[in-house]
């Protein structure tokens, strides 16, 4: 015969504490002493004792879920640099306090908003990340309607009452304009991600400002849409050109890398033809050849501090100040090069 599955009344009996001390110390309710908590989590683990998160959302009405809408097709989605990474930021916070993420990938031209909605009204989760922010993003007067607490991905450019967690991207998009400038590049072209997202125009703007700063002009910017095909297809619009770049800074590095590859396609050798870089530092950046120049940015410490903040919002009570993360770095890789002349 089985043993008998633990129950919480054998936790509180290991810990020398009430049933309901045991239910404040899960729930992260305050008037327990760290040492109590501690001391009960610890006889949870011994005893090999989890909660059912159905008895938890019924004792205390939470879902004990945090939802994600992302909106892109997913047959990429696998390949996207910045979500994976973030989501397992996310799980390494929402894991040890037994909650579960709720994914909703909405296929581009259906309605995001249908799937905030969905998950207010089922109640399935307790609050959500805002990502992908758009200006004058729509989004954030419907989550305050909906009543659902939410952590912005970065700071939206208009009002919000949600707490932010920012990660900024203009320090190492600066830093690719200067890199590529002081090793004599006069013809700096930009791949930029949709005009409608905060973040792609914020890296556009800093692009743009790092040149003028030295005393340049971009040498061309060509609108994109952060996917392979797109950073193939403008590549090749900017390798047409009478006056081709000496170098061209991308949005992502889907883009780069598609757009290094068509480079070689074009008979080019970078970085001796021309220097290309990236942005998000994802896994494939450093093993493409040449390795790719890119800009460090850490979506799972994004994860982390968003999951976090959200769970400091929803536990409550007070405001929960923004999170400020270390702002995105340069990585030097070998498909730039100083500018030889011919």
């Amino acid at each position: 015969m089985s043993k008998e599955r633990p129950t919480i009344a054998d936790v509180a009996q290991r810990a020398g504490v009430s049933k309901g001390s045991v239910s404040f110390a899960l729930n992260g309710r305050p008037g327990l002493a760290q040492a109590t908590v501690d001391r009960i989590l610890a006889a949870a683990d011994e005893l090999g004792w989890r909660p059912s998160n159905r008895a938890r959302s019924l004792s205390v009405s939470k879902a004990f879920a945090l939802g994600l809408v992302i909106t892109r097709d997913p047959a990429v989605l696998s390949s996207d640099p910045f979500f994976p990474a973030f989501i397992a930021g996310v799980e390494s916070v929402l894991g040890p306090r037994g909650q579960a993420l709720v994914l909703q990938v909405v296929t581009p031209g259906e309605s995001e908003a249908d799937g905030y909605r969905r998950l207010a009204s089922d109640g399935r989760v307790d609050g959500v990340f805002l990502s992908d922010l758009r200006h004058e993003d729509p989004r954030i007067d419907l989550l305050t309607e909906l009543g659902l607490p939410a952590v912005t991905l970065n700071r939206p450019d208009g009002g919000s009452p949600f707490p932010a967690v920012v990660l900024d991207d203009r320090p190492g998009t600066i830093a690719v304009v200067e890199h590529l400038v002081g090793l004599g590049h006069r013809r700096i072209a930009h791949v930029a991600g949709p005009p409608t997202f905060v973040h792609a125009t914020a890296r556009t703007a800093a692009f743009v400002r790092a040149l003028a700063d030295a005393g340049l002009e971009p040498a061309a910017i060509e609108v994109s849409d952060f996917t392979a095909a797109g950073g193939i297809a403008a590549t090749q619009r900017l390798l047409a050109r009478p006056d081709r770049p000496t170098a061209i800074v991308y949005a992502n590095d889907r883009m780069a890398i598609a757009g290094l590859g068509a480079a070689q396609q074009a008979g080019l050798t970078v970085p001796d033809d021309i220097s290309m870089a990236g942005f998000d530092d994802s896994e494939l950046a450093e093993f493409v050849h040449p390795g790719l120049t890119t800009v460090r940015a850490d979506p799972y410490a994004f994860g982390e501090a968003a999951a976090q903040a959200l769970n400091q919002l929803i536990d409550g009570p007070g405001e929960v100040a923004d999170t400020e993360l270390p702002p995105a770095r340069l990585v030097v890789r070998r498909s730039t090069a100083r500018l030889e002349e011919k």
